[in-house]
């Protein structure tokens, strides 16, 4: 199972949301750090092309850990940033770079992503872009 999250990780690096969403079940919950969560595709690829709006990022030395009923997944990585665009509530964009670690879990079933949680320190990121 561990190939579906790897090919979302690659998906993700290369800014391709339709193969994104290709490893993802039509409900998939989506629990973002300090956020709501979303259910389903389309909630998905709104928050993407938000995303892909505020933020360039790239994701590396990501680590992918996999348990053995194969149903779980984790990842550890860090962002590579770029703050483009002002985000609601956040400090004014003018293109700061930022370097952010950051983890990753996910529930599979049937060779798709069914649940997807992300963490990071938001603190930090407020320091570096303040």
């Amino acid at each position: 199972m561990t190939e579906t999250v790897h090919r979302y990780f690659d998906a993700f690096n290369a800014g391709n949301v339709k193969e994104m969403l290709d490893c993802l079940g039509d409900h998939v919950e989506h629990h973002v750090n300090e956020g709501n969560v979303r259910i389903g595709k389309k909630a998905f690829r709104e928050f993407c092309e938000h995303m892909n709006r505020c933020y360039r990022e790239k994701l590396t030395e990501i680590v992918i850990f996999e348990a053995e009923s194969g149903t779980r997944a984790s990842a550890e990585y860090i962002v590579e940033g770029t703050y483009l665009e002002t985000d609601e509530g956040l400090p004014e964009a003018r293109g700061q770079c930022y370097r952010l670690p950051a983890g990753s879990f996910f529930s599979l079933e049937d060779e798709r992503i069914t649940r997807v949680t992300t963490y990071y320190n938001l603190a930090d990121w407020l320091r570096q872009v303040g």
